[in-house]
């Protein structure tokens, strides 16, 4: 047994980074100073070993702290320098590790924008489509207002987006071999994740709760006669709900019976939807009348075809009038020839010229 100890402990000295560091606990200071740096330091989120973590840039953190009460009036580090050992002191307790950014290539992006869009459903792809559709359509549009000075001003928001995709260039996070702490752009994730109070609070309450709740055989009579007739009134509440839709049910379908389907009558119609308390009582009814349009529909193209058969009739007529009279006028025409020929050797010879029949 003794000598399974040694071989553990042999092994953590080998693979702790610092074992007399490791032995040191951290200083009421170093806890106050990680709270104030997780609150006052920006920090980013991102995926480290299939985790989601936060990290923070060492710069940052040293720019914030030069500013803090601890530099000004406590005067705990002055100096960059100084500064940077206490950040080295902390990562070495445990509170955070470097990190090292490495840039996703543009392969990767695409391979995981196809693993993506494999698992996006086909509603996903219609709605993408109908965007684009927009986007082109609107496109379209400014393309046709815009001039030449538009033109422009389009090129340079063009090349300031580049600008601004080249320097928001995605990153991901990979184990630091060296860990210390050094004031540059390195990036070092949290692992001092302290607990909000309000957890506490909860927590305890719950616990008591719950204790509570188990000895209630022990609570006073006029007490436990409360909580009878309170879930009594909560039992006969949700009764009421249940009864209530089921009747509302039964209304809707007798009237849309004695309707044919005309009427949808709906009693308390956001009984059952998603929204509040108040809500689901209001309105107190709703109905709406659908009528049949297939009747209608042939109705119309009834009188559509006797209005065309009518309209063909008097068409058929017309032409009838038109020939009838176009006949009689070739019967008075033909008289008239005669009369030329007869007339003919009446005419002037002098003039040698003659009227013509039409």
């Amino acid at each position: 047994m003794a000598e399974k100890r040694k071989g553990k402990r042999r092994r953590d000295e080998e693979y702790s980074l610092d074992p007399e560091a490791a032995a040191d606990k951290p200083s009421k200071t170093e806890y106050s100073v990680a709270a104030w740096l997780r609150k006052h330091v920006p920090h980013k989120k991102t995926k480290f070993a299939g985790h989601n973590v936060e990290y923070f840039t060492g710069s940052k953190a040293v720019d914030s702290l030069l500013e803090s009460k601890w530099a000004t009036s406590e005067k705990l580090f002055t100096t960059r320098q100084e500064i940077e050992t206490f950040l080295d002191l902390m990562l070495k307790h445990q509170f955070y590790h470097r990190a090292k950014k490495v840039p996703i290539s543009d392969q990767e992006l695409k391979a995981m924008k196809n693993k993506k869009s494999k698992k996006s459903n086909d509603t996903d792809k219609d709605e993408k489509k109908k965007s684009d559709k927009k986007k082109k359509d609107k496109k379209d549009d400014e393309s046709e207002e815009t001039s030449k000075d538009d033109k422009i001003d389009d090129d340079k928001i063009k090349s300031t987006e580049i600008e601004r995709k080249k320097k928001s260039r995605k990153i991901r996070l990979e184990m630091h071999m060296e860990q210390s702490f050094v004031d540059n752009l390195d990036a070092y994730v949290w692992i001092y994740d302290p607990i909000p109070f309000y957890y506490w609070v909860i927590g305890t309450f719950i616990v008591f709760g719950g204790i509570g709740i188990c000895l209630f055989p022990l609570w006073p009579p006029q007490v436990r006669m409360g909580v009878q007739y309170l879930s009594i009134a909560a039992a006969g509440f949700l009764i009421f709900i249940i009864v209530l839709a089921i009747l509302r049910l039964v209304l809707f379908s007798l009237l849309w019976i004695l309707s044919t389907g005309k009427l949808h009558f709906w009693l308390f119609p956001n009984l059952t939807e998603d929204v509040g308390f108040f809500a689901s009582f209001w309105p107190i009814y709703t109905y709406s009348v659908f009528y049949k349009k297939s009747a209608k529909k042939g109705k119309k193209k009834k009188e559509k075809l006797s209005d065309d058969e009518d309209e063909d009739d008097k068409k058929l007529d017309d032409c009838d009038e038109e020939k009838k009279s176009s006949e009689s006028e070739i019967d008075e025409k033909v008289p008239e020839t005669e009369t030329f020929e007869h007339d003919n050797n009446l005419l002037d010879t002098e003039s040698g010229q003659f009227e013509n029949p039409k």
